[in-house]
């Protein structure tokens, strides 16, 4: 398993440009912007070496190095800082520092620095990639994905908390599912709840289940989502949304391993593993009060950060092919200027949405291969600037003679509306979001076109 580094800075700038070049050079990486967070990271989880700044609001990197050497942690720290303080390094270097770099911070020093305090190369460190089965559905093409996902593998056989973060649409649930088949707890369950999509009122006896009796209703005990987790993983979506007043239940859970079933007079103790996600900016929540600091803290303890669709342009045809080898009915590919529109759109829905546009491209297309006419309105305005991308392995995409088919705009609309009206039984409202577009907008283009009667 790769070296663990933990970054603490107080400016998120500084930290990500550190972990930047620290993953390119294979090493693990967790973060945090103060010393009170980088004691609990180090509480919580295996670290190999500190990469800290000295000055800092509040306690400062020396202050942090004092505290871990006082508990008898013996773990590698590098200290940066802006302040050419000659005592500031004096210091570091008694109580064990490794080294004391000044910034502006030359990265390839950095990264020799770490490399020669952990005894790596950058080859050993990156030779650990997750085995392809264990993927399931996670298209990693991408540089970006793959590091992604490399950090994820590496995360997962440990037994620590995972925050993962992300728009929505960009396959949370797929990386927390890929987290719990690549650990220990594989054997045991992978339980997902939406926290988004419950009412306040029945989150709590969702998650920590409830008595018989507990409140009207109540003619059955539940177990809970904790408790249905036991041994495996409890994944936590839209974590962000969970109301206020629950935040504290929810932090004691994770504090101490134990729960109160609603109308319960006694714990019970729980085992499991916690992956949250969410698409929302939770430090911004902290400083508006609207989400525990603690509990944010208890949360991040290892933070992924799932890139959107439009900075992994390298999936978006590996993506777009799978899906569509993954849904029913024949065999199709995509045509070379369907491919080029898929490329050049900017995707907000991100894999959602792609996922999305191929159930439509298969149901609205007559031939085998996937054309223009068939991909979502919004798609279809992309203007591409890129090159045709290369075909599939294995198919047969023309080339020169053999154009693909050209229809006129106004029989491809036609078309595309049959076909739409087809797929849904001559349902309108269907067909139209089908398509993309308003039901009066529907309602229009069949008058102009005459098709007022059933679908043929």
């Amino acid at each position: 398993m790769s070296p663990h580094v933990l970054l603490v800075d107080d400016e998120p700038r500084f930290r990500a440009l550190y972990a930047q070049v620290l993953r390119a050079a294979g090493f693990v990486i967790s973060e945090a912007a103060d010393v009170e967070e980088a004691l609990a990271r180090l509480g919580a989880e295996p670290v190999d070496m500190v990469v800290s700044d000295v000055r800092m609001p509040g306690a400062s990197g020396i202050d942090l190095l004092e505290l871990v050497r006082a508990r008898g942690d013996e773990v590698a720290f590098l200290l940066v800082t802006a302040w050419t303080d000659v005592r500031d390094a004096v210091a570091a270097l008694k109580l064990g520092a490794v080294d004391y770099l000044s910034k502006p911070v030359d990265l390839d020093e950095l990264v020799a620095c770490v490399q020669d305090t952990l005894g790596v190369s950058s080859e050993a460190a990156l030779a650990d990639d997750p085995p392809a089965a264990l993927k399931g559905d996670i298209i990693a093409v991408s540089e970006v994905m793959r590091g992604v996902l490399r950090d994820a593998w590496r995360f997962a056989r440990s037994d620590v908390n995972v925050l993962l973060r992300g728009e929505s649409g960009t396959g949370k649930e797929l990386m927390a599912s890929f987290v719990h088949r690549a650990s220990e707890r594989a054997g045991g369950p992978f339980v997902a709840v939406n926290c988004a999509a419950l009412p306040p009122t029945l989150l709590e006896s969702e998650l920590f289940g409830h008595e018989r009796g507990a409140f009207t209703g109540a003619t059955t005990a539940r177990k809970g989502r904790f408790r249905e987790a036991a041994g495996g993983v409890l994944f936590l979506d839209e974590i962000g949304d969970m109301p206020l007043d629950m935040q504290p239940v929810l932090l004691r859970a994770l504090e101490q391993r134990t729960i109160r079933p609603v109308g319960a007079s006694g714990d019970v103790r729980v085992d499991f593993r916690l992956v949250a996600a969410t698409n929302s900016d939770l430090e911004a929540l902290v400083a508006a009060g609207r989400f525990r600091a603690d509990l944010y803290y208890r949360l991040n303890v290892i933070a992924l950060d799932i890139p959107p669709l439009r900075e992994r342009a390298d999936d978006i045809l590996p993506l777009a092919r799978h899906l569509l080898a993954a849904s029913d009915g024949p065999s199709k590919r995509i045509g070379s200027a369907a491919a080029r529109l898929l490329q050049s759109y900017e995707w907000p829905g991100n894999v959602r949405e792609l996922a999305n546009a191929m159930k439509r491209a298969r149901l609205l297309s007559r031939t085998d291969v996937i054309l223009p006419e068939s991909l979502p309105p919004t798609v279809q305005r992309a203007r591409s600037t890129t090159p045709a991308p290369a075909p599939a392995p294995g198919s047969h995409e023309p080339t020169g003679g053999t154009p693909e088919p050209v229809e006129t705009l106004e029989r491809t609309e036609i078309a595309s509306l049959r076909r739409a009206l087809e797929a849904t039984g001559g349902n309108r409202t269907h067909a139209a979001e089908l398509l993309g577009i308003s039901r009066r907008g529907l309602l229009k283009k069949l008058k102009r076109f005459g098709l007022q009667g059933d679908p043929p």
